[in-house]
């Protein structure tokens, strides 16, 4: 039996209705974002490694784990973060496939080597780090949307030095971080590949950006068409509903 902690609740994960997940209100608690970058990604069906950075409370390898019995890492700096994913690992009976590391992401090279990896996912802090008074007052949420413990640089070069030549990096941001992205991923030998939007409605601004690259790969970015996440009349559009139920 898993214990819950403090204000901890466990819930259905959205795309799968057999997995749960624990999360907190005042600790973590996954986002659409990290939903749209686990759909989005390449993922090796059967062979290979994958390693997630910033994983939270291991959202993003619960939900690649359904769809490629790979071997996934998940790594997070925050020891309460790691612990809730270590938990949601074995609530989920998924010890065999899933493995939590409490650690530094700008570590993992000196850890694993360089080139090790099919595949590396990433959520990662979104806002440059501002002043300690402009920062959520809550520590946890603070580190996880704020560059304080890593940079973008840092992230990609991350990335950049795990994944094989020809291995794949994909990643979730703003789009007003786009240029930062492709200029980064391209200092780091990683290749723009595909770039997909998501916005929150037609007419409206994006406010979401899916990146994937191709560490050593050949120029050809291909932009895919747009995601909406909501209609009109504030429903999940019929795409966003299948990313998140299933058909």
């Amino acid at each position: 039996m898993v214990e819950l902690r403090e204000d901890e609740r466990m819930d259905f994960l959205l795309a799968e209705e057999k997995m749960r997940i624990i999360q907190s209100p005042t600790v973590f608690a996954f986002s659409l974002d990290a939903v749209l970058l686990a759909d989005f990604t390449y993922v090796p069906i059967k062979r290979g490694k994958i390693i997630d950075l910033c994983t939270g409370n291991g959202v993003v390898p619960l939900l690649l784990s359904r769809r490629s019995s790979a071997k996934i890492t998940g790594v997070e700096i925050q020891e309460r973060l790691y612990d809730m994913a270590k938990r949601n690992v074995t609530l989920n009976h998924l010890e065999n496939q899933l493995y939590m590391i409490h650690g530094d992401l700008k570590e993992m090279p000196k850890r694993f080597g360089q080139n090790k990896f099919d595949l590396v996912t990433c959520n990662p802090p979104y806002f440059p780090t501002p002043k300690k008074q402009h920062q959520n007052m809550n520590d946890h949420l603070a580190i996880a949307r704020h560059e304080i413990f890593c940079s973008l640089e840092d992230v990609i070069w991350s990335c950049s030095q795990l994944a094989k030549s020809g291995g794949k990096v994909s990643i979730v941001h703003r789009p007003g971080r786009m240029a930062d992205l492709i200029s980064l991923f391209r200092k780091y030998r990683i290749e723009p590949k595909r770039m997909r939007l998501v916005y929150p409605k037609q007419g409206r601004e994006a406010n979401t950006l899916l990146l994937e690259g191709i560490r050593d790969g050949k120029p050809d970015l291909k932009i895919l068409p747009p995601l909406y996440s909501f209609t009109e009349n504030d429903e999940y559009t019929d795409e966003l509903r299948t990313i998140l139920y299933g058909k």
